[in-house]
């Protein structure tokens, strides 16, 4: 049960700091190794490109909240849905990306997260991107 409880809390601040912009908290919760792969493009990325990735949404999304999150843990993971939502900074648009992540987790650490959701709902993130 205490393996649960570290998973749960290390998920929370996982998605606390990427609400709140931490970037660094977020890129240190994942192993130097981790493997980050998404649906859209079925590519594995690093926790760098993750963070850089992160940056550049921190940037042009404000009031960020993972809201309706549903977080199930496992032995040596979580799962967790949730609807990403936000306000863009060019224009103040609204913003939401419903998406599922499966990640593992070794000693305290993100190894691998699998992240699961539909491209239309990226483009009106990244609609002001090169703005």
């Amino acid at each position: 049960m205490a393996e649960q409880d570290d998973i749960r809390a290390m998920a929370q601040r996982f998605f606390d700091a990427i609400e709140a912009g931490d970037i660094e908290t977020m890129r240190e919760s994942f192993t130097p190794d981790a493997e980050i792969w998404h649906n859209t493009d079925e590519l594995i990325v690093t926790r760098d490109d993750t963070a850089q990735t992160l940056t550049g949404m921190v940037a042009r999304i404000k009031d960020r909240k993972y809201a309706d999150r549903r977080l199930t843990t496992f032995p040596g993971g979580f799962v967790q849905q949730h609807v990403l939502t936000g306000k863009r900074v060019h224009d103040d648009g609204e913003v939401r990306l419903p998406c599922a992540i499966v990640c593992k987790v070794e000693n305290g650490k993100i190894t691998r997260l699998d992240e699961y959701f539909d491209s239309a709902h990226v483009a009106e993130f990244r609609k002001f991107a090169a703005a």
